[in-house]
């Protein structure tokens, strides 16, 4: 009896061993290891780490593309102000070009009245001059050519030295640029001649000068005096 009581303990401690052993059999298969909940751990920050650096790409994304899009008010401001400054400058060097231009017409209009003062400044002086000119020219005309003869020595030094005079005088004329103008038989020219008369004249070309009244005189090409002539009439 005894032995058949102690046999029966002994199974149902081997019984109680085998269950417990079995529970901790399955709680250590059911409970996760430490390799994996580690690998576990860094799956999910891999995966919000990809998630985040997805999230700054979109938003990087989205800047570049609004920047793209429409510019700022900034952006637009400086865009305008470049603008009227660029307009600016263009009306300034447009300006400064004309203001170059019209200095430039100013000096070279200068320099011509200038020039023309000290070649026709003597203008006045120069008529008053050819009034003299004409008494000389009309008092050796008026001698007789048959009175200056040996027997009038008086007469003959007189007018050789009217005649040494005008010829002077001329001469001072030249130096300054003043020049005779005696177009007998030239072609009328209404800017150095003034025409007194028309008279028909056999054997002369009509338009042309056929008499000089009075001898005209020109001031460096410039018409001082216009000489006073008589034109041929054309055949009727």
């Amino acid at each position: 009896m005894a032995m058949a009581e102690w046999g029966a303990r002994a199974l149902r401690a081997g019984g109680r061993l085998a269950l417990v052993g079995a529970a901790r059999a399955g709680a250590t298969a059911a409970r996760p290891s430490r390799s994996g909940f580690a690998s576990h751990r860094l799956f999910c920050t891999a995966t919000r780490q990809k998630n985040t650096g997805q999230s700054y790409e979109d938003d990087q994304s989205q800047t570049q593309n609004g920047d793209k899009g429409e510019p700022s008010s900034t952006e637009k401001t400086l865009v305008e102000e470049k603008t009227k400054l660029e307009e600016q400058l263009k009306d300034l060097t447009e300006k400064y070009k004309r203001a170059l231009a019209d200095t430039e017409n100013l000096r070279q209009r200068s320099q011509k009245l200038v020039e023309e003062a000290k070649l026709y400044g003597i203008q006045g002086f120069c008529k008053d001059l050819l009034e003299v000119a004409d008494v000389l020219e009309k008092a050796t005309q008026s001698v007789p050519k048959e009175e200056i003869t040996g027997q009038n020595p008086h007469l003959k030094s007189l007018y050789e030295g009217l005649i040494m005079t005008e010829g002077q005088l001329q001469k001072v004329f030249s130096k300054h640029g003043l020049v005779k103008l005696n177009p007998i038989g030239a072609k009328f020219d209404p800017y150095e001649h003034e025409a007194l008369f028309h008279t028909p004249v056999e054997g002369k070309e009509p338009g042309s000068v056929a008499l000089v009244t009075k001898i005209g005189y020109k001031l460096y090409g410039r018409t001082l005096r216009p000489a006073l002539v008589g034109v041929v009439k054309g055949a009727e």
